[in-house]
């Protein structure tokens, strides 16, 4: 059997706002299904036939914003491989997005992080190597 993720469920703040980052980030994303809860709040699913993205509304406001990399338990983030990140980077850019890490340097891969409207960061990844151990290469360009 090969694992696949099938779905991710995120709790926002801003449904509508997610809906506007996922459909900017992925052009092929459509709402494939919502509904109420059983407290009669809204729910959405995103993405495509084969896979997407459940949001559920937040009720509560957080004792603190949720910071990534802070050593706090939680998602840093969701990373999406794509055929071409530089396409994506212009959208998002255009739609005012903000990148969250500096671009890197890897011959077998590009990447590119955005946060969302909410402060999650997204991370969106090109590969240029179709060979597995180039692609999981883990050493630094200059090593």
């Amino acid at each position: 059997m090969v694992a696949r993720l099938e779905h991710a469920n995120i709790t926002v703040r801003d449904i509508e706002g997610m809906i506007r980052f996922l459909q900017t980030a992925f052009l092929e994303f459509r709402v494939r299904g919502e509904g109420k809860s059983r407290d009669g709040s809204r729910w959405v699913h995103i993405g495509t036939q084969e896979t997407y993205i459940a949001l559920s509304p937040a009720n509560t406001k957080p004792e603190k914003p949720w910071a990534p990399y802070r050593g706090m338990p939680g998602v840093n983030h969701l990373a999406y491989e794509v055929d071409d990140v530089e396409a994506l980077c212009k959208r998002m850019k255009a739609a005012g997005y903000r990148e969250s890490t500096p671009t890197n340097t890897h011959p077998h891969r590009k990447r590119r992080y955005f946060y969302d409207s909410e402060g999650n960061d997204w991370e969106f990844v090109q590969y240029h190597s179709q060979d597995p151990e180039e692609r999981n290469d883990y050493r630094l360009p200059d090593q």
